[in-house]
């Protein structure tokens, strides 16, 4: 799946904010985002003005690379979850299919077990979109418009006889 291709797909960005919003409610969060692996943010819920969201996908994208690089040190693959504890606010890490980062930002007003516990369901229901996404995206490139134009005619198109 090219990367690009949920960027530009309303479709998709309209299910994936849907799933973070719900994800935000039914687990008391303050905040939750979805993150590419590059530190491109893909969607956030609600109410997430008060953070710098560019900053915040940069920086767990890359605390997501370097995890991963004391993973394969230790033997691993890849460290699926992550936890961040503070002072006032938590972060919970996630990874989707091992393309997406699912960032949740929480306070003690809710319980590491219940974002968990949401965390999961989340993840199954992302792990749809993006099958989804996937099978929308063969189709759009067996249906192309430009399939059946040759070289040859695009070349007689713009040639001016000179």
């Amino acid at each position: 799946m090219d990367n690009t291709f949920w960027l530009v797909d309303e479709q998709f960005l309209n299910s994936v904010e849907e799933e973070l919003e719900t994800l935000r409610l039914e687990s008391n969060a303050l905040a939750t985002f979805l993150v590419d692996k590059d530190g491109q943010l893909i969607g956030s819920s609600k109410n997430t003005e008060e953070y710098d969201k560019t900053s915040l996908a940069a920086l767990i994208a890359g605390n997501v690379a370097a995890t991963g690089g004391l993973a394969k040190l230790l033997g691993e693959k890849e460290f699926s979850l992550l936890f961040h504890e503070g002072v006032n606010e938590h972060l919970h890490i996630s990874l989707v299919m091992g393309k997406l980062i699912l960032v949740v930002i929480f306070d003690d007003s809710t319980s590491l077990g219940l974002i968990r516990l949401r965390v999961k369901r989340a993840i199954k229901n992302f792990e749809i979109i993006l099958d989804e996404l996937s099978n929308t995206a063969s189709l759009k490139k067996q249906e192309s418009l430009f399939d059946d134009v040759t070289e040859d005619e695009i070349d007689n198109l713009f040639n001016t006889g000179d």
